[in-house]
């Protein structure tokens, strides 16, 4: 099923209005679609590379809409439809031993899943649960989402499509990389 979706959401990219097609994935995919709005975006940007930005601002606008309705899900209904996509998405175990430490990392778990392959909505639906600063969240969201998606666009401008392979295989791992090796550079100096 998750095979059928992937290349459903594929299909869209050669679509006369992919662009709103993208916008509607990536608001979904903030708050309950199992899809990134990568995987639009990577065949969008290879047919017409001249709208590469055009097309990761659209998915970044669209995205951090889509994680205030994360957010508010979080916020206001955490029980009846928060906790079950959380559930659906295998997190709801975590959920309870997580909430203890979220808000004390700040805007960590926001930047780091908004950066990284891990699912956003789960931090969205999480930030609004336990009641992140609106202000915190909004401002970290646009930093993360847009440092994602310019990258994508931007690789791919440059270097077009044999870029792709790297992208969809690697590009996760080296952005989780770049996190840890960031954060350890905030203890370091922090510490040292």
């Amino acid at each position: 099923m998750l095979r059928s979706l992937y290349d459903w959401t594929i299909s869209l990219a050669a679509h006369p209005r992919a662009l709103w097609a993208l916008a509607i994935v990536a608001f979904i995919e903030s708050s309950v679609f199992p899809i990134p709005p990568d995987a639009l975006m990577i065949p969008m940007i290879i047919a017409a590379p001249r709208r590469a930005f055009l097309i990761a601002g659209v998915a970044t606008l669209s995205s951090v809409l889509g994680g205030l309705l994360g957010y508010a899900i979080g916020a206001l209904a955490f029980d009846s439809i928060g906790f079950p996509i959380l559930e659906a998405l295998g997190k709801g175990d975590a959920v309870l031993e997580f909430n203890d430490r979220f808000n004390s990392m700040d805007f960590w778990p926001v930047l780091i899943a908004g950066l990284t392959p891990f699912p956003y909505k789960v931090i969205t639906i999480m930030s609004g649960w336990t009641g992140l600063p609106l202000g915190t969240f909004i401002v970290t969201s646009i930093v993360a989402r847009a440092g994602r998606f310019f990258l994508v666009a931007g690789l791919l401008y440059f270097f077009g499509a044999p870029i792709r392979e790297f992208i969809e295989r690697r590009l996760g791992l080296m952005t989780f990389l770049f996190v840890v090796l960031l954060l350890g550079g905030f203890l370091a100096v922090r510490f040292l």
